[in-house]
């Protein structure tokens, strides 16, 4: 059981990092592979705790899922801003936004 559970946790971080590393362009794409990487995280900690009847792994997921949310709310506003500005989400121009 616990093989076939850390299968999945494994193959959920494994997209999401062929998801950020592999497409560079979007940036929609590349905070949702981050959004996944940390939901794999999340998953594998809760669930170990569960396995080893602790409730440390699951304070420690609170917090990353925790982390998660302010991290793609801020994304999400740099993205918007971006849009506003360049009237696109390609990563090409990112380099310009600096100030």
């Amino acid at each position: 059981m616990i093989i076939n559970s850390f299968s999945v946790f494994l193959t959920l971080f494994l997209i999401s990092l062929i998801g950020m590393f592999l497409n560079q362009k979007n940036i929609l794409i590349m905070l949702m592979s981050l959004e996944m990487l940390f939901l794999s995280i999340s998953f594998n900690l809760i669930y170990c705790s569960f396995y080893f009847d602790d409730i440390i792994g699951q304070i420690f997921s609170l917090l990353i899922l925790t982390v998660a949310a302010a991290e793609s709310s801020i994304g999400l506003a740099i993205l918007v801003i971006y849009y506003r500005v360049r009237h696109s989400i390609t990563m090409e121009f990112m380099n310009l936004m600096k100030g």
